[in-house]
């Protein structure tokens, strides 16, 4: 029986496949500008927190997250960041951080929270302190706050 037909990929002759690039706007910065702007958020959120100001430090390393391709560096870099603020605040205080963060802040944290799951053994990552967060994130935000990042292209 020949098999040579399965190593033809029909794909490429189909006009209608969908590509990944049409699925979100990509990020209009270069890849290096979201890297610089990546240590600039570092820098403040390491102030922030040096004046223990959690909500400030959230708020700063949240907006303007980079996403899309050619950014790894900068997602790491992030991430790491985020997991450093998660990891030195109380788990007391979390409900009421989480309360004063923007809806969108929330979503984007979740998408970190649940990138973090994803990494275990990764830098600071700790699967309990991610877990409380989560759990702190859905009682104030609700589900809504999973569905958003569940069905949001655009992968942090």
């Amino acid at each position: 029986m020949d098999t040579a037909f399965r190593k033809i990929d029909i794909d490429v002759y189909d006009e209608d496949i969908l590509q990944e690039s049409e699925l979100y706007d990509a990020d209009p910065r270069d890849p290096a500008q979201v890297l610089d702007d990546a240590r600039q958020r570092q820098a403040a959120v390491r102030s922030s927190l040096a004046r223990n100001d959690i909500v400030g430090a959230l708020s700063t390393i949240l907006e303007n997250a980079p996403y899309g391709p050619n950014v790894d560096e900068a997602k790491n870099l992030t991430l790491q960041t985020l997991l450093t603020i998660l990891n030195t605040t109380k788990s007391t205080e979390i409900p009421a951080v989480v309360k004063s963060l923007s809806q969108d802040a929330q979503d984007t944290l979740m998408k970190y929270l649940y990138k973090g799951m994803a990494m275990p053994g990764w830098g600071d990552v700790s699967g309990s302190v991610l877990l409380g967060w989560h759990e702190k994130l859905t009682e104030v935000a609700g589900t809504g706050c999973i569905v958003r990042t569940m069905t949001d292209r655009r992968i942090v």
